[in-house]
């Protein structure tokens, strides 16, 4: 015969995991259903924002695509379809999806709460370049409407992401993309950097270790079949077409100004050189700090003495000594270089 003691002790543990379990609201089974539901609800968002991008880039919205781009299999991304087609986001018309208006301002939505949270990172936080999109990822689904225009207006209503991708407005206006791939260029044209895609993660990472930043000229050079060699300003790369096709300009031919110049990093002890510009790769708190020493542009930079090591190098910034790292300095954009003993002479 059971021992009672037992059998209550054994009653109650049974009770309490099913309180556990079934607790409305804070029980695992609710829990577990809500976890299902936003799993959902990402997903679904996530095939919207895939046929936007899509539908903006002129290709063909089919179950393969969406899979591809959601990284799904094509069973589960003809699932969603089926189910946005259900909420009326969707259309089918043959073989293809299209949004419908509803589906469109979602997926404006999400697009626009995406690149103003990667704005946010870039200007806000030190984080690093190749984390802003998967944290933008994250974020993106959690920013009602409401939250997204609170952030915009603290930004100051930002236009474009910080890879130059344009931001919707908060009606859902989009500007329709321009320029080429840097691949496109022919050897001797030149141009101004718009936007550097940042997707995958490796090639992304590997055009920021290359220095690259919005806005910054380029010259195409001359290469071998397969491979794109190129400038900006003094220093010289070489990539794949294929990460060459990563990198989007503006054709101009009027991209001689100070962008091309020298960085503080060339610069010498015992000369001078006037600030052009921040490196547009230099960001968040590093950027203001240069920028609270007083290096905006037309500052006069006087490098005074290089440390044993030969980094950092001391320079007279408006009256003050500041020591910057090489790395640091050569995110400064000077010109006008030129010895101060042969000014003072």
């Amino acid at each position: 015969m059971p021992d009672p003691a037992n059998a209550l002790l054994l009653f109650f543990a049974l009770a309490g995991l099913g309180a556990v379990i079934l607790w409305p609201d804070r029980g695992l089974g609710p829990r577990l259903r809500r976890i299902a539901r936003l799993t959902e609800r990402v997903r679904l968002e996530d095939v919207l924002k895939q046929l936007y991008k899509l539908e903006y880039d002129r290709l063909p919205a089919t179950p393969e695509s969406v899979a591809g781009g959601v990284q799904i299999s094509r069973t589960q991304a003809i699932r969603l379809l089926q189910r946005l087609e259900e909420k009326e986001l969707v259309v089918a018309e043959d073989a293809l999806f299209a949004l419908t208006e509803p589906g469109r301002a979602q997926a404006l939505h999400i697009v626009r709460a995406h690149r103003i949270w990667e704005r946010f990172l870039a200007d806000r936080t030190g984080t690093p370049p190749q984390d802003w999109h998967g944290q933008a990822e994250a974020r993106e689904h959690r920013l009602s409407v409401a939250e997204t225009e609170d952030l915009a207006a603290a930004l100051g209503h930002p236009v474009y992401d910080p890879h130059g991708d344009p931001i919707p407005t908060a009606a859902g206006e989009m500007p329709a993309r321009s320029g080429v791939p840097l691949s496109a260029l022919e050897p001797g044209e030149t141009g101004l950097i718009t936007h550097l895609e940042d997707e995958p993660r490796e090639i992304y990472s590997e055009l920021v270790a290359l220095g690259l930043g919005l806005m910054s000229p380029v010259e195409r050079l001359d290469g071998d079949a397969g491979r794109v060699r190129f400038r900006t300003g003094d220093r010289r790369h070489e990539v794949s077409s294929a990460v060459a096709r990563n990198v989007t300009v503006e054709v101009s031919q009027e991209v001689e100004d100070p962008r091309w110049s020298r960085t503080l990093a060339d610069i010498q002890p015992g000369e001078s050189a006037t600030v052009a510009a921040i490196s547009p790769v230099c960001r968040g708190p590093a950027r203001r700090r240069l920028l609270d020493l007083g290096v905006v542009p037309g500052t006069v930079v006087h490098a005074r003495m290089r440390s044993a090591g030969g980094d950092p190098v001391a320079y007279d910034i408006r009256g003050a000594l500041i020591a910057l790292r090489r790395e640091q300095a050569a995110r400064i954009q000077v010109v006008n270089g030129d010895s101060t003993e042969s000014r003072a002479s």
